[in-house]
């Protein structure tokens, strides 16, 4: 058997804009950006760039080879495509690795470095390890062929396409493509939007994840039903900390939809996937109707950790009012105190005594303030809400 082609891709949200930037430091290591200059020249000599082009299929991209006879191919809206045609049945694993190591260490690092400036990537999203959907073409397999890679790798068939120009057998991580009278370039079309596809809705799957990790998380902070005055700076601090995730979030959500209409609209005019677009073409109106729903659910975070926000911000007040009132009070002892000098004829006179008298009347006045500040921080101030059965998401 035969082995073709290794391909593997991502995608995350860019634009023709940022493509031009790529294009510009790819080539001559450039960039308008106040960026360390040996840093990106490190980048870029990692990357190992051989042969370069623009080029627009649908979507402008770029297109650039390696030393490591790996094409990388990048789109105007993010989508990322490596591929390896060195590959060969017995060292399989091995091409697998070194595409992905590539992609993972030499050529996401220098993208992320290149876009560092601007928004921040929520660390929730920073830190969450992506797998690759992997794509191996075979030319002219046999069943039994295909199914022994297919007992190397996943052990477990999810579906299978078929089609004149080429068989789809995919497992859970891997994609086997048996071409069997086509161009590589429209098996190519086929992979490039099934990486599309199930980023766009592994995505999606992790924003309805965070939605529940960050709500659990205000959860905690409103389940207090009592909260000392001394704690209310630190919970209002967390909740800052998730509204600005929310914002970051909501908005690389809200982006989405451009995305997803203009890949189908590409896709449909495309007479190689018509075969394809009549099994699988529903999946971007099911992919548009999931994108709603998650930009309805991160709407009611929004509101929800808004209004947690707004609750303890009341009870800040309330907390402030209090420190006020007691000072009020230590304010009018030693006014009292100045009033019993100007009536009485019992007051100390300017001597030692006197000091004693006014050093004690001070350290009286400093210890009420103290034990009035410290019955405010101890003091428990109710949060009044209300609960929702959890249910029904």
């Amino acid at each position: 058997m035969k082995i073709d082609n290794l391909y593997v891709g991502g995608w995350f949200q860019r634009t023709m804009l940022q493509l031009s930037e790529i294009y510009d430091f790819l080539r001559m290591c450039k960039t308008e950006l106040a960026l360390d200059v040996e840093k990106l020249q490190e980048y870029r000599k990692n990357l190992e760039i051989g042969r370069i082009e623009y080029g627009v299929a649908g979507e402008e991209y770029i297109l650039f080879t390696t030393a490591q006879n790996i094409t990388v191919k990048i789109f105007e809206d993010g989508l990322i495509t490596l591929n390896n045609g060195n590959v060969s049945n017995d060292t399989l694993f091995a091409d697998i690795d070194k595409v992905t190591d590539y992609y993972e260490n030499k050529l996401s690092p220098a993208i992320s470095y290149l876009f560092s400036l601007g928004a921040p990537i929520p660390k929730e999203l920073a830190n969450i390890e992506t797998v690759f959907p992997y794509f191996i073409v075979c030319d002219n397999a046999t069943k039994e062929e295909i199914s022994e890679l297919l007992a190397r790798t996943e052990k477990q068939k999810y579906f299978e396409f078929s089609n004149k120009k080429y068989d789809v057998i995919r497992g859970d991580k891997y994609y086997f493509i048996n071409n069997k009278k086509t161009d590589l370039s429209t098996i190519e079309r086929y992979i490039e939007e099934q990486i599309f596809i199930r980023e766009f809705k592994g995505q999606l799957h992790r924003y309805l994840n965070l939605h529940r990790i960050i709500w659990e998380k205000i959860d905690k902070v409103k389940e207090n039903v009592r909260v000392k005055g001394s704690e209310i700076v630190k919970f209002t601090t967390k909740l800052e900390g998730y509204a600005k995730t929310v914002t970051l979030i909501d908005g690389r959500i809200k982006q989405m939809s451009t995305y997803i209409s203009t890949r189908e609209k590409i896709a449909k005019n495309d007479e190689d996937l018509a075969e394809f677009l009549a099994i699988s073409g529903y999946r971007y109106e099911t992919l548009r109707d999931t994108l709603e729903y998650i930009k309805h659910l991160w709407d009611m975070t929004k509101n929800y950790v808004s209004s947690a926000q707004k609750l303890f911000n009341g009870i800040k007040q309330d907390v402030t009012s209090s420190s006020i009132n007691s000072l009020t009070i230590v304010t009018a002892m030693s006014a009292g105190a100045g009033l019993l000098d100007l009536f009485t004829e019992s007051a100390p006179k300017f001597e030692a005594f006197g000091f004693v008298y006014f050093f004690a009347l001070a350290l009286l006045g400093w210890l009420a303030t103290k034990i009035l500040s410290k019955i405010n921080s101890s003091r428990k101030y109710e949060i009044e809400d209300i609960d929702y059965d959890k249910n029904i998401e």
